[in-house]
């Protein structure tokens, strides 16, 4: 299994949702995934299990982000850095198994650097870096 892959599938299925509010996320991530021809199934099901946690766990997620990023609301935040965070702080916080924030904060950037802009893994790696400051 491929967890690197998997991440980039569930940003990917989780940006089409964020867009789309009347698919479902199997239609989402089925959509990626229709894009793939290399994706095995553990990997197809981690990626799943991103989507489906990080929207259940959305209202919490979204409240931390907004939290933690005072100066932008979450509704003007660039999507695709909008849903690497909230999958990110998934991983991190909500995830039944938590990922370590060092490990996170690095996936969550090199996300960043693939789908975002110049400036996201720099807007990324401030957001997630605030959890591991508050938690000092």
């Amino acid at each position: 299994m491929s967890r690197r892959k998997a991440r980039e599938m569930a940003v990917q299925a989780l940006f089409q949702l964020d867009f789309n509010s009347g698919a479902t996320s199997d239609e989402a991530l089925n959509s990626v995934l229709s894009e793939r021809e290399d994706t095995n199934e553990s990997t197809r099901l981690y990626a799943q299990s991103l989507v489906e946690g990080t929207k259940q766990n959305l209202a919490a997620i979204d409240e931390y982000i907004s939290d933690l990023s005072r100066e932008w609301k979450i509704d003007r935040m660039a999507g695709v850095d909008r849903n690497i965070a909230r999958m990110a702080i998934y991983e991190m916080k909500y995830s039944p198994e938590p990922m370590q924030p060092g490990v996170a904060i690095n996936e969550a950037v090199e996300l960043a650097k693939t789908f975002g802009t110049e400036d996201s893994s720099r807007f990324i790696n401030g957001i997630l870096g605030s959890i591991v400051k508050n938690k000092e």
